[in-house]
């Protein structure tokens, strides 16, 4: 892979995560002070995300593997989801605001396939590879978080009460049309599907991988992977609100310190892979889960901080172990 490839898929992934962590991080806080949202209507707009993941191997499977390039795609995808992105800083209410949110999902989730797709295509050994490229997308999730409490203020109290959160809606659509944009420059990605056979409802929705299931080892791993979504999806919705109404200062600058954990262990990753192997990596993965929720169930905004924090710093061991070694491992 030569620099310029190098710089080109650092600065896709970059732009991937700031997006996603401009305004995902923020919204059930958004929500229930902008918008005035109930517990339910939150939760609902969170759920977002797993529709999008559900119609996403449609835009996959149908247009992406057989008619055109990914990244053309994926340049398509951000192009729309600006626009949208855009809307969501202008809506007024939760009714207005829903259906652009799920449509916005609808359009991004399946980015995250893409941008792998045109990554490991430049790849000769993903497993050693890949962790340098896909770092970047966490510190673009970082500097994200940054920019929103130390440089904007926008989750301070008093900005809160104000409604400022709505801005992180437009720096994301603003980042989200340029990553539309600089797409159609990324490396050729053509098509992996032959289009001389049948289009196929089971290939389509990769219900064929069911096949997989087969295998023992892959078996346990798609188990444990619907487990732990379910700790990960409490993670994203309710640590920003949890922060902010216990009165801890910065609530999204301080949860960029789980990505500064997660930039360490993605790097330390192939020296994982190697000492322990594919299988005790996701373990560890796993127990840091739990691990996590007993921190921050004992936690506090005062003495027992330390144990929100560290808390946090467990997201490198928790995303990495097992996310991001699974979609390697997946790959093979």
């Amino acid at each position: 892979m030569n620099k310029l490839v190098r710089f080109q898929l650092s600065l896709m992934m970059f732009l991937e995560f700031f997006i996603w962590g401009g305004w995902f991080v923020t919204l059930g806080t958004y929500l229930g002070y902008n918008l005035n949202a109930t517990d339910v209507q939150i939760s609902t707009a969170f759920s977002t995300q797993s529709w999008g993941a559900i119609i996403a191997p449609f835009i996959i499977g149908m247009v992406a593997d057989r008619f055109f390039n990914a990244e053309r795609i994926l340049g398509i995808l951000h192009l729309v989801g600006a626009v949208l992105l855009y809307l969501m800083y202008q809506s007024t209410d939760f009714a207005t605001f829903y259906p652009l949110v799920l449509g916005y999902m609808i359009a991004y989730m399946p980015t995250l396939a893409l941008v792998n797709s045109v990554s490991f295509n430049q790849m000769k050994d993903p497993a050693k590879e890949f962790s340098y490229i896909r770092v970047f997308g966490t510190i673009g999730w970082i500097v994200a978080g940054l920019v929103i409490s130390y440089v904007f203020f926008w989750d301070a109290p008093s900005a809160r009460q104000e409604g400022l959160l709505k801005y992180t809606f437009l720096m994301v659509s603003i980042a989200s049309a340029f990553l539309g944009l600089f797409s159609f420059t990324l490396p050729k990605t053509p098509p992996t599907a032959d289009k001389s056979k049948k289009v196929s409802i089971v290939e389509t929705l990769g219900l064929d991988a069911l096949g997989l299931l087969k295998d023992r080892n892959f078996l346990m791993f798609f188990l444990a992977s619907v487990l732990i979504c379910i700790p990960l999806a409490f993670y994203y919705q309710n640590t920003n609100p949890f922060l902010s109404e216990i009165g801890v200062e910065n609530p999204t600058g301080l949860m960029t310190i789980g990505q500064v954990s997660e930039v360490l262990f993605m790097l330390l990753l192939p020296f994982f892979f190697k000492r322990f192997g594919f299988k005790m990596t996701i373990i560890a993965g796993m127990l840091a889960w739990t691990l996590r929720y007993v921190l921050f169930a004992y936690g506090n905004s005062g003495e027992l901080i330390f144990m929100l924090l560290t808390g946090i710093a467990l997201h490198g061991i928790c995303y990495d172990f097992f996310f991001v070694s699974g979609q390697i491992y997946t790959d093979f």
